[in-house]
């Protein structure tokens, strides 16, 4: 269909008001095969190309800087990173031996929708789910959400000593902060049993591959200290190659005689945006490889996978539940196809969703097929470990600043003492990298002690 035709007719003279813009009367003319009708709309005239350079600037809206230069970007971060961390350490508490995991995932979720409807009221911003809840059973390798429709699925439940993969995430005017854990499921709730074995050197390697992969995303230099001369020798070092940095830590996955996860992915984030225009992948499968380096200015989500089998992935057989709006466009033929894209624009923009958060999941499990189809909603198929192996992943979303790397978002740490292995890490080049900080102490948490304690004086 062709578009009207705007032609500006001046108003005349004498009607204006000096003190205020003349108005443009807006004639649009319908496209000659549309039927022969006129219609008027009026228009206050804000800014033409004859407007005065002052009225120009009283009316141009200045565009927002939606990047780390501006606090308001980290500030929104940190806000959706806090609803994260607190709702994963909810969640994890309810991941013991015989919950069903379609229910752990219904209750993180409304979590999530409560603290979010906490923050930021009465402002005219998106706020609500980066990633909906999903708990994956041990061998699962993708984020796992079943259907209450599904009778099979929704009957799975979490088995005692399994590690499990929870993964969920809030989001702030487009500011998405998405964090992952693994957990050991205890026999019941409030059980923290010290973890042996097999168990215990997943769990390990996966912290400190983690943490190896942090300290390789600093930006050469970017903490060197030293003369000007020396840091500028520092700054002027490549940054490690994305090979180097899966041969890194598949070493360390291999001193726990573990493996990487195939195609492990690190991410660039933006705005509406949790897979950019960067990526890092770790043990790239066949056609796979990563694109840039991290810069100061950037957040990322870090992704670490490791498993006690080969570490390859195949497809499982259970249903998509997981997708996420494209910014491609379609012409949708089925009324429930195009109620259900509908609905998810509104509720998830360009995030992640389960079909179990949208409002009808059996016309939700028939609508996405055409949406899908059409290339205007992705699908993330369950997979897992080729050899039915446990895998543990983490997830963190950090930002890289001018004081190093920080964990704007991030699982728990690791409670070294309660987990026990005979195998360490002993290639000398790893255990002095894991030694680095991954910021520059700035002095402000000492100098908020201080004036603590002079205030308690």
């Amino acid at each position: 269909m062709q578009e009207p035709r705007l032609h500006k007719i001046k108003q005349p003279q004498q009607a204006q008001n000096r003190h205020a813009p003349p108005a443009a009367l807006i004639v649009c003319s319908p496209p000659p095969s549309s039927p022969r009708s006129v219609l008027f709309c009026l228009f206050p005239r804000l800014s033409t190309a004859r407007s005065s350079p002052a009225a120009t600037m009283t009316t141009e809206e200045k565009p927002v800087d939606y990047t780390l230069n501006n606090p308001d970007t980290l500030t929104k971060y940190k806000t959706a990173a806090q609803i994260s961390e607190k709702v994963l350490a909810e969640v994890s508490k309810l991941c013991v031996a015989g919950s069903k995991i379609v229910d752990i995932c219904e209750k993180g979720d409304k979590l999530i929708e409560e603290e979010v409807a906490k923050v930021y009221r009465g402002k005219k911003i998106t706020k609500g789910f980066s990633h909906p809840t999903t708990v994956s059973p041990a061998a699962f390798v993708t984020p796992y959400t079943p259907l209450k429709t599904d009778e099979k699925e929704a009957a799975t439940e979490i088995q005692a000593g399994e590690p499990i993969k929870i993964q969920l995430g809030a989001q702030i005017d487009g500011f998405g902060s998405i964090v992952c854990d693994t957990v050991v499921a205890p026999e019941k709730e409030g059980a923290e049993p010290v973890i042996e074995g097999r168990t215990a050197d997943l769990l390990l390697a996966t912290y400190y591959v983690n943490e190896l992969l942090l300290r390789l995303m600093i930006p050469p230099g970017l903490l060197a200290s030293g003369t000007e001369e020396e840091k500028a020798k520092a700054a002027s070092v490549k940054p490690p190659s994305q090979s180097k940095i899966s041969s890194l830590l598949e070493k360390v996955a291999q001193a726990y005689d573990c493996n990487i996860v195939e195609s492990t992915t690190s991410w660039l984030f933006d705005r509406n945006e949790i897979e950019g225009s960067k990526k890092i992948v770790i043990s790239p499968g066949e056609g796979t490889k990563g694109e840039g380096v991290p810069e100061v200015g950037e957040v990322w989500g870090v992704e670490v996978g490791v498993s006690l089998g080969s570490g390859k992935v195949k497809q499982f057989e259970q249903r998509t539940t997981l997708h996420r709006r494209t910014t491609n466009t379609y012409a949708l033929k089925r009324p429930t196809s195009r109620k259900i894209l509908s609905e998810v624009q509104k509720k998830f923009g360009t995030f992640p969703f389960s079909l179990r958060q949208l409002e009808d999941e059996r016309d939700a499990k028939s609508g996405i097929i055409e949406c899908v189809r059409g290339n205007v909603i992705r699908q993330y198929e369950a997979s897992g470990e080729k050899d039915g192996e446990p895998v543990a992943r983490l997830l963190t979303t950090v930002a890289i600043t001018k004081n190093g790397l920080s964990k704007v978002g991030a699982p728990p740490a690791l409670d070294l003492a309660k987990v026990k292995s005979d195998k360490k890490i002993v290639d000398e080049e790893i255990l002095k990298i894991l030694e680095q900080p991954l910021s520059r102490n700035t002095g402000k948490k000492n100098k908020n002690k201080k004036k603590k304690a002079e205030g308690e004086e």
